[in-house]
Protein backbone atom coordinates (compact mmCIF):
# COMPACT_ATOMS: atom_id res chain seq x y z
CA UNK A 1 0.00 0.00 0.00
CA UNK A 2 1.44 3.35 -1.06
CA UNK A 3 1.04 6.46 1.08
CA UNK A 4 1.48 9.96 -0.36
CA UNK A 5 0.82 13.50 0.84
CA UNK A 6 -1.02 16.00 -1.32
CA UNK A 7 -2.63 19.42 -1.12
CA UNK A 8 -5.95 18.32 -2.60
CA UNK A 9 -7.70 14.99 -3.24
CA UNK A 10 -6.53 13.32 -6.45
CA UNK A 11 -9.00 12.44 -9.18
CA UNK A 12 -10.67 9.05 -9.50
CA UNK A 13 -10.83 7.84 -5.95
CA UNK A 14 -12.89 5.02 -4.48
CA UNK A 15 -13.34 6.80 -1.15
CA UNK A 16 -12.79 10.08 0.59
CA UNK A 17 -12.38 10.09 4.37
CA UNK A 18 -13.08 12.96 6.77
CA UNK A 19 -13.07 13.17 10.54
CA UNK A 20 -15.83 14.17 12.93
CA UNK A 21 -15.73 15.12 16.57
CA UNK A 22 -18.38 14.71 19.16
CA UNK A 23 -21.18 15.64 18.96
CA UNK A 24 -21.44 15.08 15.16
CA UNK A 25 -19.22 18.01 14.25
CA UNK A 26 -17.49 18.20 10.89
CA UNK A 27 -14.62 20.45 9.87
CA UNK A 28 -14.65 22.47 6.64
CA UNK A 29 -13.96 19.60 4.23
CA UNK A 30 -16.66 17.47 5.82
CA UNK A 31 -19.17 20.30 5.67
CA UNK A 32 -18.29 20.88 2.01
CA UNK A 33 -18.82 17.21 1.19
CA UNK A 34 -22.11 17.29 3.03
CA UNK A 35 -23.26 20.29 0.99
CA UNK A 36 -22.12 18.80 -2.31
CA UNK A 37 -23.89 15.52 -1.55
CA UNK A 38 -27.16 17.25 -0.70
CA UNK A 39 -26.87 16.73 3.03
CA UNK A 40 -26.10 13.00 2.80
CA UNK A 41 -23.67 13.05 5.73
CA UNK A 42 -26.02 14.95 8.05
CA UNK A 43 -28.91 12.64 7.18
CA UNK A 44 -26.79 9.52 7.73
CA UNK A 45 -25.57 10.77 11.09
CA UNK A 46 -29.09 11.66 12.19
CA UNK A 47 -30.52 8.36 11.01
CA UNK A 48 -28.03 6.18 12.89
CA UNK A 49 -26.09 6.09 16.11
CA UNK A 50 -23.04 7.92 14.82
CA UNK A 51 -22.08 10.63 17.31
CA UNK A 52 -18.43 11.19 16.45
CA UNK A 53 -17.15 9.00 19.27
CA UNK A 54 -13.62 7.64 18.87
CA UNK A 55 -13.32 4.76 16.36
CA UNK A 56 -16.90 5.11 15.10
CA UNK A 57 -17.15 4.79 11.32
CA UNK A 58 -19.98 6.03 9.13
CA UNK A 59 -19.91 4.75 5.52
CA UNK A 60 -22.07 6.46 2.90
CA UNK A 61 -22.05 4.47 -0.32
CA UNK A 62 -22.72 6.00 -3.76
CA UNK A 63 -23.34 9.56 -2.54
CA UNK A 64 -24.96 11.94 -5.01
CA UNK A 65 -23.05 14.98 -6.22
CA UNK A 66 -19.60 13.59 -5.33
CA UNK A 67 -17.34 11.72 -7.75
CA UNK A 68 -16.35 8.94 -5.33
CA UNK A 69 -17.90 5.57 -4.55
CA UNK A 70 -18.19 6.32 -0.85
CA UNK A 71 -17.73 8.94 1.82
CA UNK A 72 -16.32 7.64 5.09
CA UNK A 73 -16.62 9.65 8.29
CA UNK A 74 -14.46 8.59 11.22
CA UNK A 75 -15.08 9.67 14.80
CA UNK A 76 -12.29 11.10 16.95
CA UNK A 77 -14.25 11.82 20.14
CA UNK A 78 -14.21 15.22 21.79
CA UNK A 79 -11.68 17.79 20.67
CA UNK A 80 -9.84 17.55 23.98
CA UNK A 81 -9.52 13.77 23.58
CA UNK A 82 -7.72 13.92 20.23
CA UNK A 83 -4.30 12.49 21.08
CA UNK A 84 -1.58 11.15 18.83
CA UNK A 85 -2.83 7.66 19.60
CA UNK A 86 -6.40 8.57 18.67
CA UNK A 87 -5.21 9.88 15.31
CA UNK A 88 -3.05 6.82 14.65
CA UNK A 89 -6.02 4.62 15.52
CA UNK A 90 -8.09 6.55 12.99
CA UNK A 91 -5.53 5.81 10.26
CA UNK A 92 -5.47 2.11 11.08
CA UNK A 93 -9.24 1.89 11.35
CA UNK A 94 -9.66 3.52 7.94
CA UNK A 95 -7.34 0.98 6.31
CA UNK A 96 -9.18 -1.93 7.90
CA UNK A 97 -12.58 -0.59 6.88
CA UNK A 98 -11.61 0.20 3.29
CA UNK A 99 -10.11 -3.24 2.84
CA UNK A 100 -13.32 -4.79 4.10
CA UNK A 101 -15.46 -2.87 1.61
CA UNK A 102 -13.07 -3.51 -1.28
CA UNK A 103 -11.77 0.01 -1.94
CA UNK A 104 -8.53 0.36 -3.90
CA UNK A 105 -7.80 4.07 -3.44
CA UNK A 106 -8.72 6.71 -0.90
CA UNK A 107 -7.96 10.21 0.30
CA UNK A 108 -7.89 11.05 4.00
CA UNK A 109 -8.47 14.74 4.60
CA UNK A 110 -6.55 16.20 7.54
CA UNK A 111 -7.45 19.83 8.12
CA UNK A 112 -7.23 22.38 10.87
CA UNK A 113 -9.89 22.60 13.52
CA UNK A 114 -10.80 26.04 14.85
CA UNK A 115 -7.83 27.80 16.52
CA UNK A 116 -5.49 24.88 15.79
CA UNK A 117 -1.86 25.74 15.06
CA UNK A 118 -0.47 24.76 11.63
CA UNK A 119 2.25 22.57 13.18
CA UNK A 120 -0.42 20.48 14.91
CA UNK A 121 -2.14 19.84 11.57
CA UNK A 122 1.09 18.57 10.02
CA UNK A 123 1.75 16.33 13.00
CA UNK A 124 -1.78 14.94 12.81
CA UNK A 125 -1.39 14.21 9.09
CA UNK A 126 1.84 12.31 9.74
CA UNK A 127 0.23 10.36 12.58
CA UNK A 128 -2.77 9.41 10.43
CA UNK A 129 -0.38 8.08 7.79
CA UNK A 130 1.63 6.22 10.43
CA UNK A 131 -1.50 4.57 11.80
CA UNK A 132 -2.55 3.62 8.28
CA UNK A 133 0.85 2.05 7.65
CA UNK A 134 0.76 0.09 10.92
CA UNK A 135 -2.78 -1.09 10.16
CA UNK A 136 -1.78 -2.35 6.73
CA UNK A 137 0.52 -5.07 8.11
CA UNK A 138 -0.19 -8.68 7.18
CA UNK A 139 1.79 -11.89 7.58
CA UNK A 140 0.35 -14.15 4.90
CA UNK A 141 3.41 -15.38 3.01
CA UNK A 142 2.52 -19.02 3.63
CA UNK A 143 -1.11 -18.76 2.49
CA UNK A 144 -1.51 -20.21 -1.01
CA UNK A 145 -5.29 -20.47 -1.36
CA UNK A 146 -6.72 -17.15 -0.22
CA UNK A 147 -10.11 -16.12 -1.54
CA UNK A 148 -10.22 -12.70 -3.20
CA UNK A 149 -12.34 -11.46 -0.31
CA UNK A 150 -9.56 -12.41 2.11
CA UNK A 151 -6.94 -10.29 0.38
CA UNK A 152 -6.42 -6.58 1.05
CA UNK A 153 -7.65 -4.36 -1.76
CA UNK A 154 -6.34 -0.96 -0.72
CA UNK A 155 -3.43 0.03 -2.97
CA UNK A 156 -2.92 3.73 -2.29
CA UNK A 157 -3.81 6.40 0.22
CA UNK A 158 -3.43 10.15 -0.28
CA UNK A 159 -3.24 12.15 2.93
CA UNK A 160 -4.62 15.58 2.09
CA UNK A 161 -3.17 18.39 4.18
CA UNK A 162 -2.31 22.08 3.74
CA UNK A 163 1.04 21.54 5.52
CA UNK A 164 2.72 19.26 2.99
CA UNK A 165 6.41 19.79 3.71
CA UNK A 166 6.05 19.56 7.49
CA UNK A 167 3.79 16.49 7.25
CA UNK A 168 6.21 14.70 4.93
CA UNK A 169 9.15 15.45 7.21
CA UNK A 170 7.31 14.18 10.29
CA UNK A 171 6.18 11.03 8.51
CA UNK A 172 9.67 10.22 7.21
CA UNK A 173 10.80 9.41 10.75
CA UNK A 174 7.63 7.48 11.54
CA UNK A 175 7.93 5.51 8.32
CA UNK A 176 11.35 4.22 9.41
CA UNK A 177 9.90 3.34 12.80
CA UNK A 178 7.18 1.33 11.05
CA UNK A 179 9.91 -0.51 9.13
CA UNK A 180 11.39 -1.59 12.46
CA UNK A 181 8.00 -2.64 13.85
CA UNK A 182 7.26 -4.69 10.72
CA UNK A 183 10.67 -6.36 10.83
CA UNK A 184 9.99 -7.42 14.42
CA UNK A 185 6.49 -8.66 13.59
CA UNK A 186 7.85 -10.72 10.71
CA UNK A 187 10.52 -12.35 12.88
CA UNK A 188 8.07 -13.20 15.66
CA UNK A 189 5.55 -14.63 13.18
CA UNK A 190 7.95 -16.95 11.37
CA UNK A 191 7.86 -20.65 12.33
CA UNK A 192 10.73 -22.25 14.21
CA UNK A 193 11.84 -24.29 11.21
CA UNK A 194 12.56 -20.97 9.48
CA UNK A 195 13.84 -18.93 12.43
CA UNK A 196 16.48 -20.65 14.55
CA UNK A 197 19.73 -19.30 16.04
CA UNK A 198 21.75 -19.31 12.83
CA UNK A 199 18.98 -17.93 10.60
CA UNK A 200 17.93 -15.29 13.15
CA UNK A 201 21.54 -14.14 13.34
CA UNK A 202 21.50 -13.88 9.55
CA UNK A 203 18.36 -11.72 9.69
CA UNK A 204 20.06 -9.45 12.21
CA UNK A 205 23.06 -9.19 9.89
CA UNK A 206 20.74 -7.60 7.30
CA UNK A 207 20.90 -4.43 9.41
CA UNK A 208 24.42 -3.82 8.12
CA UNK A 209 22.72 -2.47 4.99
CA UNK A 210 21.35 0.48 7.00
CA UNK A 211 24.61 1.26 8.79
CA UNK A 212 24.43 -0.99 11.85
CA UNK A 213 27.70 -2.73 12.74
CA UNK A 214 26.75 -6.39 13.28
CA UNK A 215 29.02 -8.92 14.96
CA UNK A 216 28.20 -12.62 15.40
CA UNK A 217 29.68 -14.93 18.02
CA UNK A 218 29.55 -18.65 17.23
CA UNK A 219 29.69 -21.51 19.70
CA UNK A 220 33.46 -21.48 19.99
CA UNK A 221 33.58 -17.77 20.74
CA UNK A 222 30.72 -18.11 23.23
CA UNK A 223 32.66 -20.85 25.00
CA UNK A 224 35.82 -18.73 24.95
CA UNK A 225 34.18 -15.87 26.87
CA UNK A 226 32.67 -18.28 29.38
CA UNK A 227 28.93 -18.04 28.77
CA UNK A 228 28.18 -21.30 30.57
CA UNK A 229 24.60 -20.40 31.47
CA UNK A 230 23.63 -19.71 27.85
CA UNK A 231 25.51 -22.80 26.61
CA UNK A 232 23.68 -24.98 29.12
CA UNK A 233 20.34 -24.06 27.58
CA UNK A 234 21.61 -24.69 24.05
CA UNK A 235 23.26 -28.06 24.65
CA UNK A 236 20.12 -30.12 24.04
CA UNK A 237 19.63 -28.84 20.49
CA UNK A 238 21.30 -29.86 17.25
CA UNK A 239 21.31 -26.15 16.37
CA UNK A 240 24.27 -24.27 17.77
CA UNK A 241 23.79 -21.04 19.72
CA UNK A 242 24.67 -17.56 18.57
CA UNK A 243 25.23 -14.22 20.27
CA UNK A 244 24.74 -11.20 18.04
CA UNK A 245 26.02 -7.71 18.83
CA UNK A 246 24.56 -4.74 16.93
CA UNK A 247 26.05 -1.25 17.24
CA UNK A 248 24.60 1.99 15.92
CA UNK A 249 26.99 4.89 16.40
CA UNK A 250 24.97 7.99 15.61
CA UNK A 251 25.98 10.30 18.45
CA UNK A 252 27.44 13.63 17.33
CA UNK A 253 29.94 13.19 20.18
CA UNK A 254 31.45 10.18 18.39
CA UNK A 255 32.04 6.58 19.34
CA UNK A 256 33.45 7.52 22.74
CA UNK A 257 29.98 8.59 23.85
CA UNK A 258 28.66 5.76 26.10
CA UNK A 259 25.75 3.91 24.47
CA UNK A 260 22.32 3.00 25.67
CA UNK A 261 22.03 -0.78 25.54
CA UNK A 262 19.24 -3.24 24.78
CA UNK A 263 19.47 -6.96 25.51
CA UNK A 264 17.04 -9.52 24.14
CA UNK A 265 16.13 -13.10 24.94
CA UNK A 266 16.23 -15.16 21.76
CA UNK A 267 14.93 -18.65 22.48
CA UNK A 268 13.85 -19.51 18.95
CA UNK A 269 11.79 -22.45 20.17
CA UNK A 270 11.11 -23.43 23.76
CA UNK A 271 9.95 -26.95 24.48
CA UNK A 272 10.85 -26.48 28.12
CA UNK A 273 13.75 -28.91 27.73
CA UNK A 274 13.70 -31.89 30.08
CA UNK A 275 11.11 -30.00 32.17
CA UNK A 276 8.96 -30.27 29.06
CA UNK A 277 5.90 -28.14 28.51
CA UNK A 278 2.41 -29.56 27.88
CA UNK A 279 1.81 -30.17 24.17
CA UNK A 280 -1.27 -27.95 24.01
CA UNK A 281 -0.23 -24.52 22.80
CA UNK A 282 3.43 -25.40 22.48
CA UNK A 283 3.35 -24.16 18.88
CA UNK A 284 3.22 -20.64 20.32
CA UNK A 285 6.72 -21.07 21.65
CA UNK A 286 8.09 -20.05 18.27
CA UNK A 287 7.76 -16.50 19.59
CA UNK A 288 9.86 -17.05 22.70
CA UNK A 289 12.52 -15.10 20.79
CA UNK A 290 10.42 -11.93 20.75
CA UNK A 291 12.77 -10.01 23.04
CA UNK A 292 15.58 -10.44 20.54
CA UNK A 293 13.24 -9.53 17.66
CA UNK A 294 12.32 -6.27 19.39
CA UNK A 295 15.99 -5.39 19.81
CA UNK A 296 16.63 -6.08 16.12
CA UNK A 297 13.60 -4.04 15.03
CA UNK A 298 14.58 -1.17 17.32
CA UNK A 299 18.12 -1.06 15.96
CA UNK A 300 16.70 -1.01 12.43
CA UNK A 301 14.42 1.90 13.34
CA UNK A 302 17.18 3.93 15.02
CA UNK A 303 19.52 3.49 12.08
CA UNK A 304 16.76 4.10 9.55
CA UNK A 305 15.91 7.49 11.02
CA UNK A 306 19.58 8.31 11.65
CA UNK A 307 19.02 8.74 15.39
CA UNK A 308 21.67 10.95 17.06
CA UNK A 309 22.60 8.37 19.68
CA UNK A 310 24.99 5.52 20.26
CA UNK A 311 23.02 2.33 20.84
CA UNK A 312 23.99 -1.30 21.34
CA UNK A 313 21.83 -4.38 20.95
CA UNK A 314 22.93 -7.76 22.31
CA UNK A 315 20.85 -10.88 21.72
CA UNK A 316 21.44 -14.43 22.92
CA UNK A 317 20.04 -17.01 20.50
CA UNK A 318 19.38 -20.62 21.48
CA UNK A 319 16.89 -23.42 20.98
CA UNK A 320 15.68 -25.21 24.12
CA UNK A 321 15.19 -28.88 23.25
CA UNK A 322 15.05 -32.18 25.16
CA UNK A 323 17.61 -34.78 24.08
CA UNK A 324 20.32 -37.08 25.37
CA UNK A 325 22.63 -34.07 25.65
CA UNK A 326 20.11 -31.70 27.21
CA UNK A 327 20.62 -29.94 30.50
CA UNK A 328 19.00 -31.75 33.43
CA UNK A 329 17.19 -30.44 36.50
CA UNK A 330 19.80 -30.31 39.22
CA UNK A 331 22.70 -29.45 36.94
CA UNK A 332 24.99 -26.60 38.01
CA UNK A 333 26.35 -24.17 35.42
CA UNK A 334 28.91 -21.39 35.71
CA UNK A 335 27.84 -18.08 34.18
CA UNK A 336 30.16 -15.62 32.46
CA UNK A 337 30.13 -13.54 35.65
CA UNK A 338 31.62 -16.48 37.56
CA UNK A 339 28.44 -16.97 39.60
CA UNK A 340 27.10 -20.52 39.68
CA UNK A 341 23.50 -21.48 39.04
CA UNK A 342 21.63 -24.62 40.08
CA UNK A 343 19.15 -25.38 37.33
CA UNK A 344 15.99 -26.54 39.09
CA UNK A 345 13.68 -26.14 36.11
CA UNK A 346 14.99 -26.29 32.54
CA UNK A 347 11.90 -24.38 31.41
CA UNK A 348 13.17 -21.32 33.28
CA UNK A 349 15.80 -20.98 30.57
CA UNK A 350 15.41 -17.42 29.32
CA UNK A 351 16.95 -15.95 32.44
CA UNK A 352 20.02 -18.17 31.94
CA UNK A 353 20.46 -16.81 28.44
CA UNK A 354 19.97 -13.22 29.61
CA UNK A 355 22.33 -13.63 32.57
CA UNK A 356 25.30 -14.08 30.26
CA UNK A 357 24.06 -11.57 27.66
CA UNK A 358 23.58 -8.87 30.33
CA UNK A 359 27.00 -9.48 31.85
CA UNK A 360 28.67 -9.45 28.45
CA UNK A 361 26.90 -6.24 27.46
CA UNK A 362 27.68 -4.23 30.56
CA UNK A 363 31.30 -5.35 30.91
CA UNK A 364 32.13 -4.75 27.26
CA UNK A 365 30.20 -1.56 26.54
CA UNK A 366 29.70 0.10 29.96
CA UNK A 367 26.36 1.58 28.84
CA UNK A 368 24.60 4.64 30.22
CA UNK A 369 21.55 2.45 30.78
CA UNK A 370 20.60 -1.13 29.93
CA UNK A 371 17.13 -2.48 29.18
CA UNK A 372 16.40 -6.14 28.59
CA UNK A 373 13.28 -7.61 26.99
CA UNK A 374 12.05 -11.15 27.32
CA UNK A 375 8.98 -13.33 27.13
CA UNK A 376 10.24 -14.48 30.49
CA UNK A 377 7.34 -15.79 32.55
CA UNK A 378 3.79 -17.02 32.28
CA UNK A 379 3.36 -15.53 35.74
CA UNK A 380 3.36 -12.00 34.31
CA UNK A 381 0.31 -12.92 32.24
CA UNK A 382 -1.46 -14.08 35.39
CA UNK A 383 -0.60 -10.71 36.96
CA UNK A 384 -1.24 -8.31 34.10
CA UNK A 385 -3.04 -10.22 31.36
CA UNK A 386 -2.40 -9.17 27.78
CA UNK A 387 -2.80 -5.42 28.34
CA UNK A 388 0.46 -4.38 29.99
CA UNK A 389 4.04 -5.62 30.19
CA UNK A 390 5.83 -6.01 33.49
CA UNK A 391 8.48 -3.42 34.31
CA UNK A 392 11.23 -4.08 36.84
CA UNK A 393 14.01 -1.58 37.44
CA UNK A 394 16.87 -0.70 39.78
CA UNK A 395 16.55 2.98 38.88
CA UNK A 396 13.46 5.07 39.54
CA UNK A 397 14.15 7.66 36.85
CA UNK A 398 14.60 5.02 34.18
CA UNK A 399 11.40 3.32 35.31
CA UNK A 400 9.47 6.60 35.08
CA UNK A 401 10.87 7.35 31.63
CA UNK A 402 9.94 3.89 30.36
CA UNK A 403 6.41 4.10 31.77
CA UNK A 404 5.88 7.52 30.21
CA UNK A 405 7.19 6.34 26.84
CA UNK A 406 4.84 3.38 26.97
CA UNK A 407 1.84 5.57 27.71
CA UNK A 408 2.79 7.86 24.86
CA UNK A 409 2.83 5.15 22.22
CA UNK A 410 0.11 2.86 23.59
CA UNK A 411 2.46 0.15 24.86
CA UNK A 412 1.67 0.24 28.56
CA UNK A 413 3.94 -0.96 31.36
CA UNK A 414 3.24 -1.67 35.01
CA UNK A 415 6.06 -1.47 37.52
CA UNK A 416 6.56 -4.57 39.64
CA UNK A 417 8.62 -4.84 42.83
CA UNK A 418 12.13 -6.08 43.48
CA UNK A 419 13.75 -6.51 46.90
CA UNK A 420 15.86 -8.57 49.28
CA UNK A 421 13.02 -10.81 50.41
CA UNK A 422 12.36 -11.93 46.83
CA UNK A 423 16.07 -12.21 46.13
CA UNK A 424 16.55 -14.50 49.12
CA UNK A 425 14.10 -16.98 47.60
CA UNK A 426 16.50 -17.84 44.77
CA UNK A 427 19.42 -18.79 47.03
CA UNK A 428 20.63 -22.35 46.39
CA UNK A 429 21.94 -24.88 48.91
CA UNK A 430 24.75 -26.00 46.59
CA UNK A 431 25.40 -23.03 44.26
CA UNK A 432 25.25 -19.25 44.33
CA UNK A 433 21.64 -19.27 43.20
CA UNK A 434 18.92 -21.38 41.62
CA UNK A 435 16.96 -20.44 38.54
CA UNK A 436 13.50 -20.44 40.14
CA UNK A 437 12.01 -19.05 43.33
CA UNK A 438 9.89 -20.51 46.09
CA UNK A 439 7.22 -22.90 44.83
CA UNK A 440 4.91 -20.98 42.45
CA UNK A 441 5.03 -17.70 44.32
CA UNK A 442 5.95 -14.41 42.60
CA UNK A 443 7.25 -16.14 39.50
CA UNK A 444 7.86 -13.04 37.41
CA UNK A 445 9.60 -11.30 40.32
CA UNK A 446 11.84 -14.33 40.88
CA UNK A 447 12.93 -14.08 37.27
CA UNK A 448 13.65 -10.37 37.64
CA UNK A 449 15.70 -10.64 40.85
CA UNK A 450 17.66 -13.44 39.20
CA UNK A 451 18.56 -11.10 36.33
CA UNK A 452 19.42 -8.32 38.76
CA UNK A 453 22.26 -10.44 40.11
CA UNK A 454 23.97 -10.01 36.73
CA UNK A 455 23.64 -6.23 36.71
CA UNK A 456 26.05 -4.01 38.59
CA UNK A 457 25.44 -0.32 39.18
CA UNK A 458 24.29 0.30 35.63
CA UNK A 459 20.78 1.81 35.49
CA UNK A 460 18.79 -1.24 34.36
CA UNK A 461 15.25 -2.25 33.55
CA UNK A 462 13.72 -5.59 32.67
CA UNK A 463 10.57 -5.77 30.56
CA UNK A 464 8.65 -9.03 30.78
CA UNK A 465 6.67 -8.99 27.52
CA UNK A 466 5.22 -12.50 27.64
CA UNK A 467 1.62 -11.27 27.69
CA UNK A 468 1.88 -8.58 25.02
CA UNK A 469 4.07 -10.13 22.31
CA UNK A 470 1.31 -12.12 20.60
CA UNK A 471 -2.27 -10.95 20.17
CA UNK A 472 -5.25 -13.25 19.69
CA UNK A 473 -7.35 -10.44 18.23
CA UNK A 474 -6.63 -7.46 16.00
CA UNK A 475 -6.91 -3.76 16.76
CA UNK A 476 -6.73 -0.93 14.21
CA UNK A 477 -2.93 -0.66 14.35
CA UNK A 478 -1.91 -4.05 15.77
CA UNK A 479 -2.65 -7.29 13.92
CA UNK A 480 -3.71 -10.62 15.27
CA UNK A 481 -0.41 -12.42 15.85
CA UNK A 482 2.97 -10.75 16.37
CA UNK A 483 2.51 -7.27 17.82
CA UNK A 484 6.00 -5.80 17.71
CA UNK A 485 5.40 -4.49 21.25
CA UNK A 486 8.46 -2.67 22.50
CA UNK A 487 9.91 -1.19 19.33
CA UNK A 488 7.85 2.00 19.48
CA UNK A 489 8.20 2.24 23.25
CA UNK A 490 11.99 2.05 23.21
CA UNK A 491 12.29 4.32 20.19
CA UNK A 492 10.32 6.95 22.16
CA UNK A 493 12.50 6.39 25.23
CA UNK A 494 15.65 6.95 23.18
CA UNK A 495 14.24 10.04 21.45
CA UNK A 496 13.08 11.63 24.70
CA UNK A 497 16.03 10.87 26.97
CA UNK A 498 19.15 9.58 25.23
CA UNK A 499 19.59 11.42 21.96
CA UNK A 500 22.26 14.13 21.93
Amino acid sequence: MRIAFTGKPPARLDAIVVAATRPRRLAAAGRDLDARSGGAIARAMAAGRFTGDAEQILDIAAPAGVDVARIVVVGLGTRRAITDLAVETMGGAVVGHLNRVGAKSAAIVVEAWADEKPAAVARRAAKVAFGARLGSYRFDKYKTKQKPTDKPTLERIAVVTPRLAAAKAAFARLDKLADGVFFTRDLVSEPANVIYPESLAARADMLSSVGVDVEELGKGEIEAVGMGALLGVAQGSAREPRVVVMQWNGSPKGIEDPPVAFVGKGVTFDTGGISIKPSGGMEDMKWDMAGSAVVIGLMKALAGRDAPVNAVGVIGLVENMPSGTAQRPGDVVRSMSGQTIEVINTDAEGRLVLADALWYCQTRFKPRAMIDLATLTGAIIVSLGSYKAGLFANNDALARHLAAAGEGVGEALWRMPLGKRYDKDINSDIADMKNVGKNREAGSIAGAVFLQRFVGRTPWAHLDIAGVTWSKSASPTVPKGGTGFGVRLLDRLVADHFER
